[in-house]
Order: C-alpha cells, then sequence, then structure tokens
C-alpha cells in the first residue's frame, strides 16, 4: 500500500507577513530613492512613480519568491 499525501493548508496570515516583510524595505528604499528627486513634487505625485514600481516588484519578484521559498512554511500539514 502506498501512503497518500497529507493534506495541507494555504495560511492567509503567514503569507501576509511573508508580503509585508518584503514590501516594507521595499516601500521604504523607494521612498528614499523618489524623494530627493522629486523635491517639490506633491504627494499624489510621488506616489504615482512608486505605486506601479510596487505593483511590479510584488506580482513578478516577491510573491513569486515568497511562494517558492517559504512554501512549506506557507502550506502547513492539517493534522
Amino acid at each position: 500500500m502506498t501512503s497518500s499525501p497529507r493534506p495541507t493548508r494555504f495560511s492567509r496570515p503567514r503569507f501576509a507577513l511573508l508580503v509585508f516583510l518584503g514590501v516594507y524595505p521595499l516601500v521604504t528604499g523607494l521612498l528614499h530613492l523618489v524623494f530627493p528627486l522629486t523635491d517639490g513634487w506633491t504627494l499624489w505625485q510621488r506616489t504615482l512613480i512608486i505605486v506601479p514600481c510596487v505593483v511590479a516588484a510584488m506580482v513578478w519578484l516577491l510573491i513569486p519568491m515568497v511562494q517558492r521559498v517559504f512554501r512549506s512554511f506557507l502550506n502547513p500539514v492539517i493534522r
């Protein structure tokens, strides 16, 4: 007899924590980079520069990396 794989469940709180840990330094770094270059701009203009960078980094870099590297942490075995 072969043993069936143990069921797992995706943990949204763990995923949220890992995404937070990746997005926070990304946003902070972009703010430090963009603010000196956009002196005199309004907040909405600066945000218009930063948000597309953050979204692209999340969709193509951060989230795929988190899902690949932390697969077992994000999908704990159901007991």
